[in-house]
């Protein structure tokens, strides 16, 4: 029996052991977080600058006025932007803006046909649902409105100067002008940069509807960005865009002057003739055969013009029909299918092959040929775009402008190449790569950020910047770093009052968002700044975890700062101002378990003590037992002792 004892003792505590144990490791999976929703549908076009077809890219209908420009200087810094969004799923590229203090975040359209950046104001009740929270005056410490003067258009008390702007689309904007500090992300070289920007009041037709919050002029004019930063003499005459390629999306913008590759191509840009980037194009090539064109064909109206807001490339009617000839004539073994839109005239192919890297296989190289015989090789991605219905087939990405004799160019013609538009030299440089990798194609260090500020202070690592070789957002941290919290501080336009009571609701919102539990999210301040709140919140490991992986907090960051995570409209418009993580605390097996250890050892001693004390009892009873002797037995004799 005692035998039974000790054994069942001893399993049940090996049993309590291993379970101890097990419970004592992480678990390797960290929570998942579900990307966002995406949408495939294929945008309408967008064509700025003329009437053509069914959309229209931003430009307006008002007159330029060329800001004289401030000597450049080689030693003037520059700001290296990311490019999101696809060109052709979306419509467009965007940047990422931070106006104000502390820095209010904005997703602009970038437009080369735009002279003003604009966003929609806090006022605004006529403004679409977009990307981001409106902008808000009354939370930037540094805003100024731009009062009435003798070089602006007022409002009608006078009081306040305000800009308007209609678009060839039937969309428009207009708003009041005000002046802030913009900021350009941690990448850029530039620091932040007071600027004067439209806040929108109003706007209409695809302004409205669309995802984006607003625009990012870069056209030549008083308002436009670059104009201002170079009339500072904070930056050279210069700006550069890439575009990424079919089915990558993205890319990467700079304002300033970069140093120009050996071969790249550029073309004449006259400043005087439009207020728009217009180029000298000069012949057509298609699988090496000049299209038989006079040359003055590109020449009409506004000439060529090279336009970021631009989806597609749009032809003069004689240079379209034999550009599509000449391609019909290549490709007459191809199967011609109907496109993916009913309402367009689409010409569309179809192939064997849905690779974008076989594409040159079956489809003819095409070049542009400038003055000088400069030639630009368009590779087939930079005409065609993918058929959204037929797997394997193509359309064509150039179609006829009408009646306008205008040669419009946009972003397709100039995807996965770097475009610099160099308005000192009145030129324009084209250079073929791969945009995602365009910084270390060029020889740059560094990495691309999407917020505004980047320190490291102590064993934390504050707003960290990014990298992405895919032309997505991506979060790094240095090193090999276990993440064991995330601090993240976030602005509310809630009034302190109103939102105290309902703080622990905030957190299990922000909580189900991020996929993570709500024991991982840990109010840690809570203070009030004027009518909104300031909130300090810590995501750490799970129970099961000791630290957070990174990826998993990547997305976490990723979510906030780009206002993917949806809270009920009482907590009002969040703005993620800073965030910072810190390392795991590093522990020997010892640190990690000695919890355990002392745990189990205690059961032993308990358990140990135990099985003694029954052990002991029946040992003593045993003895009782044996020493009963009945009545007359013999008994042994007992030796007396010596005295």
């Amino acid at each position: 029996m005692a035998r039974a004892l000790v054994n069942l003792a001893v399993g049940t505590v090996v049993f309590f052991l291993l379970f101890l144990l097990s419970q004592s490791n992480p678990s390797t999976s960290p929570p998942r977080l579900l990307p966002p929703p995406h949408h495939g549908a294929r945008p309408a076009m967008v064509l700025p600058l003329f009437p053509s077809s069914k959309n229209s890219s931003r430009t307006f209908l008002h007159s330029h006025r060329h800001l004289l420009r401030s000597d450049s200087h080689s030693s003037h810094p520059n700001a290296r932007m990311r490019l999101y969004d696809d060109l052709l799923l979306n419509g467009y590229y965007t940047t990422r803006l931070w106006i104000g203090t502390p820095p209010q975040q904005f997703a602009l359209i970038v437009d080369t046909g735009s002279t003003v950046t604009y966003v929609p104001c806090a006022t605004c009740e006529q403004c679409g649902r977009h990307q981001d929270p409106k902008f808000q005056p009354d939370l930037s410490s540094t805003y100024q409105p731009v009062k009435c003067n003798l070089d602006c258009n007022c409002d009608s008390d006078r009081v306040q100067c305000i800009y308007e702007r209609q678009y060839a689309e039937m969309s428009s904007s207009s708003g009041v002008l005000g002046e802030d500090i913009i900021s350009f992300g941690n990448q850029s070289e530039l620091v932040p940069q007071r600027a004067v920007f439209g806040c929108e009041n109003e706007e209409t037709g695809d302004l409205y509807s669309q995802h984006a919050d607003g625009i990012m002029g870069l056209g030549r004019g008083d308002l436009s960005v670059v104009d201002q930063l170079v009339e500072k003499g904070v930056i050279s005459d210069s700006f550069s865009l890439c575009y990424g390629g079919m089915d990558i999306g993205g890319g990467a913008m700079v304002l300033g002057g970069i140093s120009a590759p050996s071969d790249m191509v550029f073309s004449y840009a006259d400043p005087v003739r439009s207020p728009y980037y217009s180029i000298g194009l000069k012949e057509i090539h298609v699988a090496g055969k000049q299209l038989s064109l006079n040359p003055s064909v590109f020449d009409g109206k506004y000439g060529t013009v090279l336009d970021s807001g631009t989806t597609y490339a749009y032809l003069p009617e004689p240079a379209f029909l034999a550009f599509k000839e000449a391609i019909l004539k290549e490709l007459n073994g191809l199967k011609q299918i109907r496109g993916p839109d009913p309402n367009y005239s689409d010409i569309c192919f179809s192939t064997a092959s849905s690779d974008v890297s076989e594409l040159s296989k079956t489809f003819p190289t095409v070049e542009m040929v400038f003055g000088h015989q400069q030639k630009l090789l368009l590779s087939p991605e930079n005409y065609l775009f993918r058929h959204s219905k037929v797997h394997g087939a193509y359309c064509l990405g150039i179609f006829q402008n009408e009646k306008d004799p205008t040669t419009l160019l946009g972003g397709i013609i100039v995807r996965n190449t770097l475009v610099t538009y160099d308005r000192e030299h009145s030129k324009i440089g084209f250079w073929k790569t791969n945009c995602s990798e365009l910084w270390e194609r060029l020889h740059i260090t560094g990495a691309l950020s999407p917020t505004p500020s980047s320190s490291g202070k102590g064993n934390s690592t504050e707003s960290p910047t990014t990298t992405a070789s895919d032309g997505s957002p991506h979060y790094d941290f240095p090193g090999k770093i276990q993440i064991g919290k995330i601090i993240l501080d976030m602005s509310l336009s809630t009034n302190h009052s109103y939102l105290k009571p309902q703080i622990n609701k905030l957190t299990e919102f922000i909580a189900k968002e991020l996929d993570v539990n709500a024991s991982q999210v840990h109010l840690l301040n809570f203070t009030s700044e004027g009518n909104s709140s300031l909130v300090r919140l810590a995501i750490v490991p799970s129970d099961s975890s000791t630290y957070i992986y990174k990826e998993t907090a990547r997305n976490i960051i990723s979510r906030l700062a780009e206002h993917r995570v949806k809270l009920p409209d009482t907590f009002g418009n969040y703005q993620l101002v800073q965030w910072k993580v810190e390392p795991s605390t590093k522990q020997t097996w010892w640190g990690r378990n000695y919890m355990v250890v002392v745990m189990a050892l205690i059961i032993i001693v308990v358990i140990g003590l135990s099985v003694y004390g029954v052990w002991g009892m029946w040992r003593r009873k045993q003895q009782t037992v044996n020493s009963y002797k009945p009545v007359g037995a013999a008994a042994p004799e007992q030796e007396l002792q010596p005295l």
